[in-house]
């Protein structure tokens, strides 16, 4: 017998689960508040059934008894009670299931076929749109990772605790905290001045790390992502627009093993130093620093990648080296537009991920010689609008005396210009050119 096609196969549904739901929530109104954690109307795939729910959730929210009169005079009210079968119809609902202590088994069932249903939608639009010769290729792609990922949060939303059941945790926490002496609820950045006024990244944030060219940026940036990946052993996602991945790992190799970046690039080296290379390498090799390297990128080629790697690798934080070298899809807008459209995707990107998304931008010329405010950031207000923290790095030249800028350790202010959920401020840093690296400057530094 041939196969049907799809648009002939009825969608998933399981009618017996949806009538015991509705059925445990008349028996146990109390129940409603487990079947809140998965289910919403639409959810149910009778229509009918989507009208008895929502008219048991209007009666719940005005803070009214469920059962079965209420609920019929409800239905009643609305003139839904005739297309929902009738008062009979809603009275057998309660006979179709003797208790309502499986009410959340019978809830998740018709979750997950909601899920399938959905999924099958997802699958009709995507076949439909690639007939479709007008749309985009990578906006198909966009739409459908988009639309996928909704799903994996409606199956974790909605969750809830008692307190009994948080305070043995909080205990745990504060009891770590203390041992470890670590008060932050965000992502530490390493550097501990820095994470005492940000109490660390904090997830659905997106920062801006502004500073002129040869301040630092990227070593910066580097710097605490290889303090996230390599000593927190936390999953990282960098973004390096400008430069290539062997060439970023060069860097990253030089402040690891402490090794002059110019020996690195010329070989110059002395077998002892072989040594700290395999060292450093090792422990680059274990992190999990996921690294991008496509000069262009498009804005949805981006989103699309973080949202991949979020999905295989479960990374706590994205690093985009730098904001303005990210394309817009519409190149025809000004480019204040279209770097404002990347701003605001980035922020959007941030919340949909639950993560730390952190973009590098430079600064305008003009403030050369002085310290960055958030009226300098490039291009665009809106970055300064869009992000919820914003870094300047500022360091003043210093030449030797045959007026080449000097390989010593430098001094490098970094200030909070914005943080919209905490204080703002300043810091220094000890910047190390001959390793590209940031350390605080407590630490002790002794230079190749």
């Amino acid at each position: 017998m041939a196969e049907s096609s799809l648009k002939d196969k009825i969608p998933p549904h399981n009618d017996e689960a949806e009538i015991a739901t509705l059925g445990a929530l008349l028996l146990d109104p109390e129940s409603i508040a487990i079947v809140l954690r998965y289910l919403r109307a639409d959810d149910f795939y009778k229509s009918a059934h989507k009208k008895v729910y929502q008219a048991i959730l209007d009666l719940f929210s005005r803070g009214e008894a469920i059962d079965l009169i209420t609920l019929t005079e409800e239905l009643k009210t609305k003139e839904l009670l005739d297309s929902c079968g009738g008062a009979a119809y809603i009275s057998q609902l309660t006979s179709e299931v003797p208790t309502s202590a499986n009410v959340e088994y019978y809830a998740k069932i018709v979750q997950n076929l909601s899920i399938r249903r959905i999924m099958a939608r997802i699958a009709s639009t995507i076949i439909a749109n690639s007939f479709e010769e007008s749309v985009d290729t990578r906006l198909i792609i966009e739409d459908a990772e988009r639309e996928i990922f909704k799903i994996t949060e409606k199956q974790a939303s909605g969750s809830y605790y008692m307190a009994k059941e948080i305070v043995p945790k909080t205990i745990e926490a504060i009891e770590r905290s203390y041992h470890n002496k670590e008060s932050y609820t965000g992502i530490p950045s390493g550097f501990g001045e820095l994470d005492e006024l940000t109490s660390g990244f904090q997830n659905s944030e997106f920062i801006v790390i502004g500073a002129r060219p040869s301040v630092g940026k990227t070593a910066f940036a580097l710097s605490i992502a290889a303090n996230m990946s390599i000593r927190q052993g936390r999953a990282v996602g960098f973004f390096t627009l400008e430069m290539s991945g062997m060439a970023l790992i060069q860097r990253l190799l030089s402040s690891e093993a402490r090794l002059s970046s110019s020996k690195l690039r010329s070989g110059l080296l002395r077998p002892a130093d072989f040594h700290s290379i395999t060292e450093a390498a090792g422990r680059i090799y274990e992190a999990q620093l996921y690294i991008e390297d496509s000069p262009n990128l498009k804005l949805l080629d981006l989103r699309a990648l973080a949202r991949r790697m979020k999905f295989q690798h479960n990374i706590e934080i994205v690093f985009i080296d730098y904001i303005t070298l990210v394309s817009a899809e519409n190149m025809e807008l000004p480019r204040h537009e279209q770097i404002a459209e990347i701003s605001r995707s980035l922020k959007a990107l941030a919340r949909e991920l639950d993560i730390p998304v952190v973009a590098l931008s430079q600064v305008k010329r003009e403030t050369e010689g002085k310290k960055p405010t958030l009226a300098d950031l490039r291009e665009s207000g809106s970055i300064e609008q869009d992000a919820d923290v914003v870094l300047f790095l500022h360091r003043e030249r210093q030449t030797d005396k045959k007026g080449d800028e000097s390989t010593n350790e430098s001094v490098t202010d970094v200030s909070i210009a914005k943080q919209r959920n905490g204080p703002i401020g300043s810091l220094k840093l000890a910047f190390i050119p001959n390793y590209t690296r940031f350390e605080s400057l407590s630490k002790e530094v002794i230079n190749a």
